[in-house]
């Protein structure tokens, strides 16, 4: 067999990434934390203190990570959470045991699974703060 030569790259090369840690800023890191790791099902990663305080955390689940961060105040404390944003995350696991599993802890759902026109089966749910997160099938 021969070897299939590899496309040349555009010059000058466009960005190309291979992975996103989003960072959210939350109003209490522990209940935050408490939530992703024991009602999502995300591990606890890393931890950051600034000044002996907990200032943020990592959480993981298969190859994602999310960076969670105890908001200062410093933009107000009734400043808007969420706002505009949400999380897909994709999964070859069953989206309806997860979906299950996540009530069975104690969370939420926005929406219960539901098959998607172009394959998908998904649900969806929002964090302590607001921030909207779909689960999704990789269809």
């Amino acid at each position: 067999t021969t070897k299939k030569a590899r496309p040349s790259r555009k010059r000058p090369e466009t960005l190309r990434l291979r992975s996103v840690e989003p960072s959210l800023t939350v109003n209490d890191l522990l209940r935050s934390l408490a939530w992703y790791r024991d009602v999502l099902g995300f591990t606890e990663d890393e931890r950051w203190e600034h000044d002996g305080k907990l200032a943020g955390v990592s959480v993981t689940a298969g190859t994602v990570t999310i960076n969670l961060a105890q908001d200062d105040w410093a933009r107000g404390a009734d400043r808007k959470k969420g706002e505009g944003f949400r999380l897909y995350l994709n999964t070859v696991q069953d989206v309806d045991e997860i979906a299950t599993s996540i009530k069975s802890r104690g969370g939420m759902l926005d929406s219960e699974p539901k098959d998607m026109p172009w394959g998908a089966r998904v649900f969806q749910l929002a964090d302590p703060d607001g921030f909207k997160l779909t689960i999704s099938s990789i269809a």
